[in-house]
C-alpha cells in the first residue's frame, strides 16, 4: 500500500524542520527502523527510522528544504517486487520524474558539503563510479572556488561585507569573511532569539559551599576508578531531588496550557563539535548518584560522537549548563525552548567569611543562576528550589542513595 513519509515533529515546541539528507533513493528497498532520511530540528540533526520492512517509492521534498512538521516529503510502499522494480526506473526530485540515466549520484556526506558550503552541485564533477560525486569532489570545488575569490580580491584591495549601522545612525562598512549559517545555527539562532523574546525571564542568583562535595567526591574518587564523579553529577542529582520534592515547579509553558510534568528529568548542557547540545537524564531525582553519572556519562558520549537521538532531547523542565571549568564566576542563560528553566553553574571561588566567632574562615562557593519563566513560576518558588538545591549539595551524603 502506498503511504506518506512526513516530517516528524520531533519535540514538544518543534514546528519546522530542515531536510538534511536523504539516505534512501527512490527505487531501494529497506527494513524495519533503517534510517530513510535525515532532520534537523532546533537541538540535532535526527536520523529518521521506517515503520516496517518497504521501499521507497518517490521523494517530493529535497535536502536542504525548511519545511514545517507533517509536510508530506515522499511515499514508500510495503516492498511488493513490482513496485520496487517500477520505482528504481525513475527518480522523482520536487514532484518531477526524472530518468536514472540522467540523474548524477552523490553521496549523502557529499550532499551535506554541498549544502553547508552553498556549492551547486551542477558545477562539481564527480570522481566515483558512473560520475558519482564524492565529499572530496565538493571540498576541491570549495577549494578552486576560494582561490578564484582570492584572485578577485587581489584585483580589489577592499572586501566591503553589508554595511551595519553605528551608534550615530550612519551607515559604517566592515571588511572581513562573510559565510552563510548553517540550518543548525539558523535554527538554534531563530528558537533562543524567540524565547529571549516571548519568555518573560527573571533571575535569582545563590552561592554554594562546595567544601563538603569536594572532599566526598575526592574520597569516592579514590577509593574506585569505574565511574569517575565530578563536580556537575553533584549539580545535577540536586536539581533531580529538588524537583522531587517541590513537583509545582517541574511544569512547562505550552500553547495549550501549563503542562505538568511526571518525571524528574533534568537536561544537561553538553559542548560538542556541532554545538551545545542537550541531552536529558531521565528520573534524575530518583537516581543514586552513581546511577546518575553513569546515564550522564553513556549521554555525553553519544553527543559527542553525534549518536543523539530524538527521545535524547526531548522533554524536562530545566537544564543544567555548568561553565566552572571555564573560569567564570556567574553565568546567565537563556531558557532552552520547551523548557521553563535553566541553571547556569559557575565557578568555585576560595572567599574569606566570618565564622561563628566573626573571625575569617575559607569557604569554596560555586555560584549559580536561575533563570526562569514567570509565566508558569514566580520568584518565591523558585528561591525555595534553590534553597533545596543549596542544601543538597552542602549535604551530599544524601545523594549517593536513590
Amino acid at each position: 500500500m502506498r503511504r506518506e513519509l512526513l516530517v516528524p515533529k520531533l519535540g514538544l515546541t518543534m514546528s519546522e524542520g530542515a531536510l538534511v539528507e536523504w539516505l534512501v533513493r527512490p527505487g531501494e528497498a529497506f527494513g524495519a527502523d533503517q534510517s530513510l532520511f535525515v532532520i534537523e530540528s532546533e537541538k540535532a540533526a535526527n536520523e529518521v527510522g521506517a515503520e516496517a520492512d518497504g521501499v521507497l517509492l518517490e521523494i517530493t521534498a529535497q535536502a536542504g528544504e525548511t519545511l514545517p512538521c507533517g509536510t508530506v516529503i515522499g511515499y514508500w510502499d510495503d516492498g511488493r517486487a513490482g513496485e520496487a522494480a517500477e520505482a528504481a526506473s525513475v527518480v522523482v526530485a520536487a514532484g518531477k520524474a526524472v530518468p536514472d540515466g540522467q540523474r548524477v549520484p552523490v553521496t549523502p556526506l557529499a550532499r551535506r558539503l554541498a549544502a553547508q558550503q552553498g556549492v551547486d552541485l551542477g558545477g562539481v564533477t564527480g570522481s566515483g563510479p558512473r560520475g558519482r560525486i564524492r565529499a572530496r569532489d565538493v571540498l576541491l570545488k570549495v577549494e578552486r572556488n576560494a582561490l578564484a575569490g582570492r584572485a578577485l580580491e587581489a584585483n580589489n584591495t577592499q572586501n566591503p561585507l553589508p554595511a551595519v549601522t553605528d551608534a550615530t545612525g550612519a551607515a559604517a562598512p566592515v571588511h572581513g569573511s562573510l559565510r552563510a549559517p548553517s540550518n543548525l545555527e539558523r535554527t538554534v539562532a531563530q528558537r533562543l532569539t524567540a524565547a529571549k523574546q516571548q519568555v518573560p525571564h527573571f533571575y535569582l542568583a545563590v552561592e554554594a559551599e562546595m567544601s563538603a562535595v569536594m572532599a566526598l567526591r575526592g574520597q569516592l574518587n579514590a577509593a574506585q576508578a569505574r565511574q569517575r564523579l565530578t563536580i556537575n553529577h553533584f549539580v545535577l542529582a540536586a536539581v533531580g531531588r529538588a524537583l522531587e520534592a517541590m513537583p509545582e515547579m517541574n511544569r512547562v509553558w505550552t500553547d495549550e496550557g501549563i503542562l505538568s510534568l511526571d518525571s524528574s528529568d533534568v537536561g544537561m548542557a553538553v559542548n560538542t563539535d556541532k554545538g551545545l547540545l542537550v541531552p536529558v537524564l531521565r528520573g534524575a531525582g530518583r537516581q543514586s548518584l552513581g546511577d546518575l553519572a553513569r546515564q550522564a556519562g553513556e549521554l555525553i558520549g553519544r553527543a559527542q560522537a553525534g549518536r543523539l537521538g530524538s527521545a535524547d532531547m526531548h522533554g524536562g523542565a530545566i537544564t543544567v549548563s555548568n561553565a566552572g571549568m571555564h573560569d567564570v564566576t556567574y553565568m546567565t542563560s537563556i531558557i532552552n525552548p520547551g523548557q521553563s528553566m535553566i541553571l547556569g553553574v559557575g565557578s568555585i571561588r576560595e572567599v574569606f567569611r566570618p565564622d561563628g566567632n566573626g573571625q575569617p574562615a575559607i569557604r569554596r562557593e560555586m555560584g549559580m543562576v536561575l533563570s526562569a519563566d514567570h509565566r508558569v513560576l514566580d520568584g518565591v518558588g523558585g528561591l525555595k528550589f534553590l534553597k533545596l538545591v543549596v542544601q543538597a549539595l552542602q549535604q551530599p551524603m544524601g545523594l549517593l542513595v536513590a
